[in-house]
Order: C-alpha cells, then sequence, then structure tokens
C-alpha cells in the first residue's frame, strides 16, 4: 500500500482536523417538515454563512446503491465516509448474486437445500419484511423461495421482522397483502408448504444492534426458535389485533406472535433445520447470528442450541469471520482513510455513543472491526429507553470527551457522530427531533470553541437525511398527508436530500475554498480531510470538495 505524500501547499493545521457526523440531518426540500431547519440552530446557521459550505449527495448511486430512489443509511454511508470511494453496496450486490444465478450456484445454498431435502426438513427465512433495500428487501425473498421450491424443498417457514422504518410507518398490511398472494401461487399445486410462521416488529425482537438491547433478541428467539408467545391463525390477525388493542402503534414496535395451525405451532426450529437469515447489512444481523452460532452465549437465557444449518445472506464482520456461511460476498473494502492515517503516523480518535459506534469503527473502516495502530475507540453507553424520552442521547457526554481530545493535543484527527437526528427521527415524535437536533447543534457550538483556541480545522457533514423530512408525501400531489386533527403524518424513514458538507477553519491557515466538484458526495469528505490534514489523497479517492494553499 502507497503512503501519503505531504501536501507542498499546506501543511496542516496546528491543531487536529475534527470530522463531525451529525447521522440523519440532511437538507430538507418542505419547510414544515424540515425539522432540522425547524429547530433553534445558531452554529449551524451561522457555519452555513461563514464557513465554506457545500451541499452533498448521501443516498443513492453516490454511495453505492442500485438507483437514486434508495435512501441512504448509515452503514453505506459511513463505508462511503471511511473509504473515500463507491463501492457497490448490499442491495446490489444480491440481486447481481440473483438475477446471475450465482447465488444459486453457490456451495452454501446448495448445502442448505440439501440438507432439508435429505431430512424432510424445513428451511427457514428469518428477514425484514419490505422492499426498503436498507437491510433487506422483499424480492430477495421471493426469489429464494421460488427456487427453493424449484429444487425440491417442500417445507419452508417464513419469519418476517415488520419493518416501518425504512418504509412508512404502518405500511405493513401492503406486504402482508403482496406476500399472501405470492404464498397463494407457490402453494397452489400443493406439491410444497410454505407459510409465515412468526414475527414482530423489528424494533421490539430480533433486530438489535451494538449490544444495546438483548431482551429484543430474547423475544425473537422464543417467538422464531421456540415458537413460544401470542398465537393466531395468521400474520394479519396478528397486526390487526395489536393495532385495535394499542391504537396508533406503529408498525417498527408491534409485539412477537406466532402462527398455528391445528392448535399446534407451525413452524418452529428444530434439528435438521437449515435457516437463513435474509437482511444483508451487517448491523442488526450479529447478534441473533450469534445466538444460532455461538456454542455458549450468556447475553439471554437460549436454552439448547438447535442443530441447525445456518447462514446470513452476507457476511456480517469480516474481521470475525461471522457468520460461518454466507450466502453474498460483500464488498471488498480495502484502504480505508484511518489505514492510510495510521501508516502515516497521525494519532486519531474515534468515539460515538453505542447506537453508532459500529459506525465510527467498523463500518468507516470498511467493515473491518480491527483498530488500525495509532487509532484509540471510545463508546459512550446509550440508554436503553424510547429515544423520543431522551433526544439529547448522550451527545453532551460525547461532545465532553471531543473538546478533551482536542485540548489534549495529542491527536491529528478526530471523527465522531451524534446519532440523534437518526435515532430520534426514527420515532416520528416531531417535538423530540427538535430537541435532538438542537442538541447537536450545540456541540457544534462547543467543538467550534475548541478548535478556535487549538486553531484546528472542523468538516461537519452527515451520512444521510432524516430529521430535515419527517412527514410523508402524498407521491400523487407531492403535499404533506395529513391526519384527521390536520397534523402531517410522521415519515420515520431516511431522506432522499442532500447533507451539509461545511468546512470551518477559523485560523485560516488553510485557505480551504471550495473546489469545483461536480456531483459530490459523501465519499469526498476523506480526500477532503486528508488534503486539510496536510497530505495528498489517494488518486483513486473521490476528490477533495475543498482547495488549499
Amino acid at each position: 500500500m502507497e503512503q501519503l505524500k505531504k501536501n507542498e501547499a499546506f501543511s496542516g493545521p496546528e491543531g487536529p482536523v475534527v470530522l463531525v457526523i451529525m447521522d440523519g440531518v440532511g437538507i430538507g426540500k418542505n419547510p414544515e417538515s424540515d425539522y432540522v431547519k425547524i429547530a433553534n440552530t445558531p452554529n449551524l446557521d451561522w457555519l452555513r454563512e461563514h464557513a465554506v459550505y457545500n451541499e452533498i449527495r448521501a443516498h443513492g448511486v453516490a454511495v453505492g446503491l442500485p438507483d437514486d430512489g434508495d435512501m441512504g443509511n448509515s452503514e453505506v454511508g459511513h463505508n462511503a465516509i471511511g473509504c473515500g470511494r463507491v463501492f457497490e453496496q448490499g442491495a446490489a450486490l444480491v440481486g447481481q448474486a440473483i438475477a446471475s444465478n450465482s447465488m444459486f450456484e453457490g456451495a452454501v445454498w446448495t448445502e442448505l437445500v440439501a440438507n432439508v431435502n435429505s431430512k424432510n426438513s424445513a428451511l427457514h427465512f428469518i428477514g425484514l419484511f419490505s422492499d426498503g433495500n436498507v437491510h433487506s428487501n422483499i424480492n430477495h425473498l421471493e426469489a429464494m423461495l421460488n427456487k427453493a421450491k424449484a429444487e425440491g424443498v417442500k417445507k419452508a417457514r417464513i419469519h418476517p421482522l415488520i419493518d416501518g422504518r425504512d418504509v412508512p410507518p404502518t405500511s405493513v398490511l401492503e406486504y402482508v397483502e403482496r406476500f399472501d398472494k405470492f404464498l397463494e401461487g407457490i402453494n397452489a399445486d400443493g406439491s410444497v408448504d410454505y407459510c409465515v410462521a412468526s414475527g414482530g416488529g423489528r424494533m421490539n425482537i430480533t433486530m438489535d444492534r451494538y449490544d444495546a438491547d438483548w431482551s429484543m433478541v430474547d423475544r425473537g428467539w422464543k417467538a422464531h426458535v421456540k415458537a413460544e408467545g401470542r398465537n393466531f391463525a395468521s400474520m394479519r390477525e396478528a397486526i390487526e389485533v395489536f393495532r385495535g388493542e394499542k391504537p396508533g402503534i406503529l408498525d417498527q414496535d408491534l409485539p412477537a406472535f406466532v402462527i398455528e395451525r391445528d392448535g399446534a405451532p407451525v413452524g418452529p426450529i428444530v434439528d435438521g433445520d437449515s435457516v437463513i437469515f435474509f437482511n444483508f447489512r451487517g448491523d442488526r444481523s450479529l447478534e441473533i447470528t450469534k445466538a444460532f452460532e455461538a456454542d455458549e452465549i450468556t447475553e439471554f437465557e437460549r436454552g439448547p442450541k438447535p442443530d441447525v444449518l445456518y447462514a446470513g445472506m452476507m457476511q456480517y464482520d469480516g474481521d470475525l469471520g461471522v457468520p460461518e456461511k454466507y450466502l453474498v460476498t460483500p464488498p471488498a473494502i480495502d484502504r480505508t482513510m484511518s489505514e492510510y492515517l495510521s501508516n502515516a503516523g497521525v494519532k486519531q480518535f474515534a468515539i460515538s455513543e453505542t447506537q453508532k459506534f459500529g459506525h465510527v469503527t467498523y463500518f468507516f473502516n470498511g467493515n473491518n472491526s480491527g483498530k488500525f495502530e495509532t487509532e484509540t475507540w471510545m463508546e459512550i453507553p446509550s440508554d436503553v429507553c424510547p429515544f423520543e424520552n431522551a433526544p439529547v442521547m448522550k451527545a453532551v457526554e460525547v461532545t465532553d470527551e471531543v473538546v478533551k481530545a482536542i485540548e489534549s493535543g495529542e491527536y491529528k484527527f478526530i471523527r465522531l457522530n451524534y446519532p440523534n437526528g437518526d435515532m430520534v427521527g426514527h420515532t416520528g415524535v416531531v417535538e423530540a427531533v427538535k430537541v435532538a437536533v438542537e442538541a447537536v447543534d450545540a456541540g457544534v457550538g462547543r467543538i467550534m470553541e475548541a478548535l478556535k483556541k487549538a486553531n484546528g480545522i472542523m468538516v461537519c457533514s452527515a451520512d444521510h437525511g432524516n430529521s430535515d423530512d419527517m412527514c410523508e408525501l402524498d407521491k400523487k400531489t407531492g403535499e404533506l398527508k395529513l391526519d384527521d386533527e390536520g397534523k402531517c403524518k410522521p415519515k420515520t424513514a431516511h431522506s432522499l436530500n442532500p447533507v451539509p458538507a461545511i468546512v470551518y477553519d477559523p485560523a485560516g491557515t488553510s485557505k480551504a475554498r471550495k473546489a469545483d466538484v461536480p456531483g459530490a458526495g459523501i465519499a469526498n469528505l476523506a480526500a477532503t480531510c486528508i488534503t486539510l490534514l496536510g497530505y495528498e489523497p489517494p488518486a483513486d479517492y473521490t476528490p477533495s470538495i475543498v482547495e488549499v494553499g
């Protein structure tokens, strides 16, 4: 790997370069639903007027997703920011593997199918039940079920994790209607028995991340594996009953359910079965994977581990080799900014609270959980409570540590993530979102003050939008959707909006000015940071959005 060359035009600031990633803070198009704009943000407002200000892309092809209709997300966003280039990401890779048939010709798929065919056992599919294209895609599930039937699999059981987060917050019955028709068709000739076996909302069961709340995995394990829980005749019945009992409940929060037939659950996971976790994104896949793969587990009362063949859609952690079996190889992301800076001897500090700690470390470093030699990582434990109840989250504590790191003089590059705009944005509670954005702005202000004293530079951006687009729009008219009280219907998904990219150099030593970079995206931030640190970016990195010297 080649070494970074010193930049002859600028040797870097006296203090550190600080990369602030304001998760979920984009630039909205509708003032009524843009809670970044509605919030009181004096520091961001000042920066927009007085610093070097750009608007850059954070979704679609700019971050390696198949189409510009695809929302960006935190994982691909931090991949792009950290590696300075655009790699084709999960949804595109899986789509290609299915279209080319390479997934089904692979050794893992072949082994999973052969296992159930030889034992006359069940093939199980667990995963997010939508076409949000962030963690999964229902098209991939249907393609695998069609292939399973073609290859002689007689019994398949599906365990849907209800979305409402990457798609509209109460849209699940649209997917149920579609999938019921699909199952009716695949079962029509009587040769197979494919049906839904269990499920629940993605923020209630199974899809925890970063060890934040293992009770979610416990609830999922009980429903999917042990078939323990509240019984219903169908997924639709479960959803309608839960909604009737708790009006206004969002899809993502729906409780676990188990489907029964003739007085018995239809799909416990038992010895001899094969199991596919069909999410392609890693962060919310690692814990359920550990539950299936680890011989011993202390995080919850798992009970005996069933003797099954388990595979993920992709490898979720290449460094740990998890899962052992996977259907599609993830992008091989090499030569990240962290690695280049470490090789150059640049001391680095990475920090966030639990909810996004993996993003400024594992994802930022190219889906690699290993630490480079000059890196120091710090995780601030997140509160385990609904984010709308504590929208400031740990912004104050994260900022405290960043200011200490700036004042220490020990680090030349500091990166941090404020999760507030995204995690609170996902709740749909707009009053809390406003507070969340204001907490981020306050943190940015404190970092600006510390950098003034240290003669450092701040690069302030985001991985994608969310809080900037908090209301659903009518697809036909483009107007805001209103409820019976005239209030906008909350939107909990990420936005397709651009994000800010601000360079603040209070000492002015870099003489930073906008570079002419058409169509810039968040992948350009790596070269920007490297340039401001006084080095020349690698030749194949997307270029810096500022010129210096």
